[in-house]
């Protein structure tokens, strides 16, 4: 899938691919998600964000995935069993990009 054609709200800012590389997701600087292939779509941050959504991570199964703000606001969703914080409200520099550990 692609997005190529349609007019977005916000540019696109990050990609996850699912395990089996059978699709992925694309999430936009406002939070959107877009699922494409076998990617499921679990929820999006749009209209949560405070601060500009700079990347995504999905959890090594797949069923899940998080998006960041610049700010350090972590969002999940999915079937995720642990929330392991975010750096939110933190006198941090901006932050650039989520990964998740194997």
């Amino acid at each position: 899938g692609s997005l190529g054609g349609y007019t977005l709200n916000k540019p696109i800012v990050g990609m996850a691919a699912t395990p089996n590389g059978g699709g992925y997701w694309l999430v936009a600087s406002d939070g959107g998600i877009f699922a494409f292939g076998n990617a499921g779509f679990y929820g999006s941050a749009s209209g949560l964000v405070d601060t500009p959504v700079v990347g995504m991570a999905r959890t090594a199964a797949g069923n899940a995935y998080w998006v960041v703000e610049q700010d350090g606001n972590v969002h999940g969703f999915g079937t995720l069993s642990d929330f392991y914080g975010d750096l939110g409200g933190t006198p941090w520099p901006p932050v650039v990009a989520i990964v998740a550990t194997p």
